[in-house]
């Protein structure tokens, strides 16, 4: 590992079997960053090194793999030097969140925390989803401090909470009269917990599904299938097509990023039988199955896709869906909220969603919640879980339903939330098919053969942020034209080979 600050070379630890990591700015530094599958007596040395460097905290924790995730945390990411320093006086509540539409109607709803809870603060820190990520995850895996309450998923939350890093909610979940956590759904509330106990608590819930203009199909004379396969989906993007008057046929993403492109091309990954690793932990990247996944993903975006796909992610796609941009939308359950309110779509009620589509599976989705959490590090528990609570309880859905809109409430995470007859109105057109794609987002549905990980769109191994990110890229790159699809997927595979290869050393 190479540490430079400001040019000058601090520490020269290059190991075998070197990852390039890149440029990083830490605490004001220029950091250039290598690291390789760390061996257990190169732990401590590592963590001093960083300690030393950049003057955060970096704890031992557990030794090779969670190393390379608490050192990738810190050298890749940028901006991870905190909120700033907190004045005394009142506490101060440091969250940081994605910058979502849900959260952000919760940032815009907070006051009515801070006025019910005097002597609270509260201060946001709210970023795209890529940059929150990076920054929440640098500071959780150093045990920097910066925040108070973070927004993590259902991806992070088990591994944090083995390592220590999280607060266990449980005992003040059991404490917390009318919170009422087995009205989470269960699929949902199982995948944030660890050992039984719940170290996350849901904001809201999604799987995908596709959404699809009822009026533009009605027109071309199309009928759109309860369970649509991938084919049919191309076909329809082919018929509907009309880039001469601003439509694409379909908006999928191209933007870089494990939780972006990776989240959607992941499922079709699923479905067309391909898996990143076989049982045996062999990397499965190249794969027929894998290759006419991504070929067939691909050339659908590049042919019928939003122009710029490359760098489309979940919020760029749902802008162009909204303004009447795109025929379909294949993405989160979630995207329905933002569908339908008049406020902020020209095709609100135009909409219909069906599930998943699907190529060799009965199902297909993800399943993913953002969620929020408490370092184990932070210093105002008691004031941490009074915010947390309030923007997790059944009211908040009622708040945000009466103050802002029915369409506009989180989805997928509580079960009251889909009998208050206001909601049933305003979501009739997507509430069941989020409960039934959420509810069908299981390995055994989603996927046609065995594998040695949990989760569906995501790989549940700590290296799955820089895999995933990695060949995000390539497939990113693929889409602009930037690579040809076999060299992208050659690449993919030697990043996936690798770290699978560290799984069969220590089988």
């Amino acid at each position: 590992m190479e540490i430079h600050l400001k040019g000058s070379l601090v520490i020269d630890y290059p190991p075998p079997g070197i990852f390039e990591l890149g440029r990083a700015t830490i605490g004001g530094y220029q950091v250039d960053a290598h690291l390789s599958k760390f061996l257990d007596e190169d732990v401590d040395e590592g963590c001093a090194a960083m300690r030393s460097a950049t003057g955060l905290k970096v704890s031992r924790a557990r030794p090779r793999r969670l190393a390379g995730l608490v050192l990738a945390a810190v050298l890749v990411l940028s901006g991870c030097a905190g909120a700033g320093s907190l004045g005394a006086g009142d506490q101060t509540i440091v969250v940081a969140i994605v910058a979502n539409p849900q959260m952000t109607d919760a940032v815009a709803l907070s006051e009515q925390f801070e006025r019910d809870n005097p002597g609270v603060d509260l201060k946001f820190v709210q970023l795209p989803e890529n940059q929150a990520r990076a920054k929440i995850t640098a500071s959780v895996a150093t045990e920097g401090g910066e925040f108070d309450v973070v927004m993590i998923s259902n991806y992070e939350a088990a591994q944090w909470a083995e390592y220590g890093w999280l607060e266990n909610l449980q005992p003040r979940i059991d404490a917390s009269q009318g919170y009422d956590a087995d009205d989470f759904l269960p699929s949902i509330r199982d995948s944030l917990s660890y050992r039984d106990s719940m170290y996350a608590v849901p904001f809201y819930g999604e799987s995908s599904f596709l959404a699809y203009r009822k009026d533009l199909f009605a027109k071309a004379g199309l009928t759109m299938p309860e369970r649509p396969t991938w084919r049919q989906v191309a076909e329809f993007a082919r018929e509907l097509d009309d880039k001469q008057n601003g439509i694409a046929g379909i908006c999928l993403r191209g933007k870089p990023g494990w939780g972006e492109s990776l989240a959607p091309f992941g499922t079709v990954m699923n479905t067309f039988g391909g898996r990143w690793f076989d049982e045996d932990w062999n990397a499965r990247l190249s794969s027929p199955e894998v290759r006419a996944a991504a070929e067939f993903y691909v050339n659908l975006v590049r042919n019928y896709g939003s122009v710029g796909a490359s760098s489309a992610g979940f919020s760029e796609c749902g802008t162009n869906y909204a303004q009447g941009e795109a025929a379909m939308w294949y993405d989160a359950t979630v995207m329905a909220g933002v569908n339908e309110d008049p406020a902020e779509s020209k095709v609100a009620g135009k909409s219909g969603y069906v599930a998943a589509p699907v190529a060799k599976t009965e199902a297909s989705g993800w399943l993913y919640s953002w969620a929020l959490a408490m370092p184990k590090v932070t210093e105002h528990k008691d004031a941490a879980w009074r915010f947390m609570r309030w923007m997790t309880d059944k009211q908040y859905v009622h708040t945000v339903g009466e103050q802002l809109g029915w369409t506009r409430v989180p989805p997928g995470s509580r079960q009251s939330t889909y009998e208050i007859p206001e909601y049933q109105e305003a979501a009739k057109a997507y509430a069941q098919p989020t409960l039934d794609a959420i509810r069908s987002a299981r390995q055994e549905n989603v996927l046609t053969k065995p594998v040695p990980y949990q989760g569906i769109q995501f790989v549940g191994i700590p290296e799955f942020q820089d895999l995933g990110t990695r060949v995000s890229q390539q497939l990113s790159a693929a889409i602009a034209g930037q690579v040809p699809l076999d060299e992208a997927l050659a690449q993919s595979q030697q990043y996936a080979r690798a770290v699978g290869d560290s799984y069969q050393e220590t089988r």
